[in-house]
C-alpha cells in the first residue's frame, strides 16, 4: 500500500510499505477513504517531537470501511462493510481510566508506557501516528490502517453524510468542543480563543454552541481571522495590536471569563521572552514556545479558567505561576476524550447545526502529501486544512 512516511525534519515522503495486518484479537483493518494533516502534524514535521523515527507512518485523523475484523470483536459492535471514523486516541474500554472515561488516559494502549513515563511521571493512551512514546502506531495517512481495539473506538456513520461531513469527527471537532467546555462556559461568557486555525476554529463554534455570549478570537492570519469572523467572532490581529490591552479595553478591564490556548508548542509573538523562546528551542534547551500560554494567564479574569488544547511536547520557562496561583484560576488541558464526544457531535452534524467541511481548503491526492505539509505549515495558497484521498488518481509511491 502507499502511506506518507516521515523521513526526517521537514522530510515527507510518500512510499509503498506492507500492508496492515490483524495482530490482536480486537484489531481491524480499515481502507481509508480519507485522511488529513492536522496541525499537531506539522510539529513532527518541524522536528520538535522526539522518538519519530524514519519510515514511520504519519496521521491520525482518518476514516474508511472495515474490509478485516479480529476473531475478538463482537460483530454487533463492528463488522466488514461499516464505514467508520476512527479516533485519534486509543483505548482499551476496560482499564481504570477508560471506565472513568477518561478515554485519552487509557493505561493499556500504550506499549511503550515506560518511555513516557520517564517524561511526564505516568503515561497516556496510544496515538496513532505520534511517535513511538506514544506507542509507535502506524498512522492513517495510508491507504489501509490497523485499528486496535477497534471495538471501543470507531464510530459508524450513517448512510447520507459525506467523508467531508463527519472526517474531522476523528480529532479537531471533538478537541475544539472539548476545549471549548474545559472553560467551564456560563451563559453569556466572554471566552478568548488563541489560535485560529482548524481546532481554534471549532472551539469558537463549540463554545457560542456552550453558551458563550462573545468569542474573541486572536491570531495573525487574515483567512483564519475571516473564518473567525464568519462564525460570529469578534478578531484580534496580534501583530497590530497588543493582545492583552486589546483584551482589557475589550472586557471593561475585567479580562475574558476564560482564555485558550488552541496555539501550542509553536506559538509566534514578540518581544524579548518571544526571542529567548526561539533561541532556547532552536538549541533544545526548551521543547516549546509557551508565548500563548504565558498571555492566557496573563488575560484571564482573576478566577476565570484556562484551557489548553495546543500540543506541548515537554519542558517549559517562563511560565507565570505567580499569576495562575495569585488569580486564583483554574487550568484545565489533555488530549481528547474522543468517545465521550463523537456520538454526540455526529448527532449534530446530523441535526444540520454544523457541517464540519466548512474548514476544508485544499482536496489532494496522497501523493501530494511532501508539498501540502509544507504549503500547511507555511499558510500558502490560503490553506486552513488539507484532506488526502488515498485512491485518487497520482498517488504514486516516491
Amino acid at each position: 500500500m502507499k502511506a506518507v512516511c516521515w523521513m526526517g525534519k521537514e522530510n515527507i515522503q510518500v512510499h509503498d510499505v506492507p500492508d496492515p495486518r490483524i495482530l490482536n484479537p480486537r484489531d481491524a483493518i480499515v481502507r481509508v477513504t480519507r485522511t488529513a494533516i492536522c496541525g499537531s502534524d506539522l510539529h513532527l514535521y518541524d522536528g520538535y517531537v522526539p522518538t519519530l523515527e524514519q519510515g514511520d507512518i504519519l496521521g491520525h485523523e482518518f476514516m474508511g470501511e472495515v474490509v478485516e475484523i479480529g476473531p475478538g470483536i463482537d460483530k454487533k459492535k463492528l463488522k466488514v462493510g461499516d464505514r467508520v471514523v476512527v479516533p485519534f486516541t486509543i483505548a482499551c474500554g476496560h482499564c481504570f481510566s477508560c471506565e472513568e472515561k477518561l478515554w485519552s488516559l487509557c493505561d493499556n494502549s500504550n506499549p511503550n508506557a515506560w518511555f513516557a513515563e520517564k517524561m511526564m511521571g505516568y503515561s497516556p493512551s496510544g496515538l496513532f501516528g505520534y511517535t513511538h512514546m506514544l506507542g509507535g502506531y502506524a498512522g492513517g495517512q495510508a491507504q489501509y490502517a490497523r485499528v486496535p481495539f477497534a471495538d471501543v473506538g470507531p464510530i459508524k456513520i450513517p448512510d447520507g453524510l459525506s467523508d467531508d461531513q463527519v472526517l474531522f469527527l476523528s480529532d479537531i471537532f471533538p478537541t475544539g468542543y472539548m476545549a471549548a467546555e474545559n472553560c467551564n462556559i456560563k451563559s453569556g461568557d466572554t471566552v478568548a480563543i488563541w489560535g485560529c486555525g482548524p481546532v481554534g476554529q471549532f472551539a469558537i463554534r463549540s463554545a457560542f454552541m456552550l453558551g458563550a455570549g462573545r468569542v474573541i478570537a486572536i491570531d495573525h492570519v487574515q483567512d483564519r481571522l475571516a473564518l473567525a469572523s464568519a462564525a460570529g467572532a469578534e478578531t484580534l490581529n496580534f501583530e497590530e495590536v497588543n493582545t492583552l490591552d486589546a483584551l482589557r479595553d475589550l472586557t471593561g478591564n475585567r479580562g475574558p471569563d476564560s482564555c485558550m490556548d488552541a496555539v501550542g508548542m509553536e506559538a509566534f509573538g514578540h518581544g524579548a521572552l518571544y526571542l529567548y523562546d526561539r533561541i532556547k528551542q532552536a538549541l533544545r534547551m526548551e521543547t516549546d514556545r509557551p508565548v500563548v500560554i504565558r498571555e492566557c494567564i496573563q488575560a484571564c479574569k482573576k478566577g476565570g479558567t484556562v484551557s489548553i488544547p495546543g500540543v506541548y511536547a515537554g519542558f517549559d520557562d517562563t511560565i507565570p505561576l505567580g499569576a495562575l496561583m495569585n488569580k486564583a484560576l483554574t487550568l484545565k488541558t489533555g488530549q481528547t476524550h474522543m468517545m465521550r464526544y463523537m456520538a454526540p457531535l455526529l448527532k449534530r452534524i446530523q441535526a444540520g447545526e454544523i457541517d464540519p467541511s466548512f474548514v476544508i481548503s485544499h482536496r489532494l491526492p496522497l501523493a501530494d502529501a511532501p508539498e501540502a505539509y509544507k504549503i500547511f505549515r507555511d499558510k500558502e495558497d490560503h490553506c486552513t486544512k488539507v484532506v488526502l484521498d488515498p485512491w485518487a488518481e497520482g498517488a504514486v509511491a516516491a
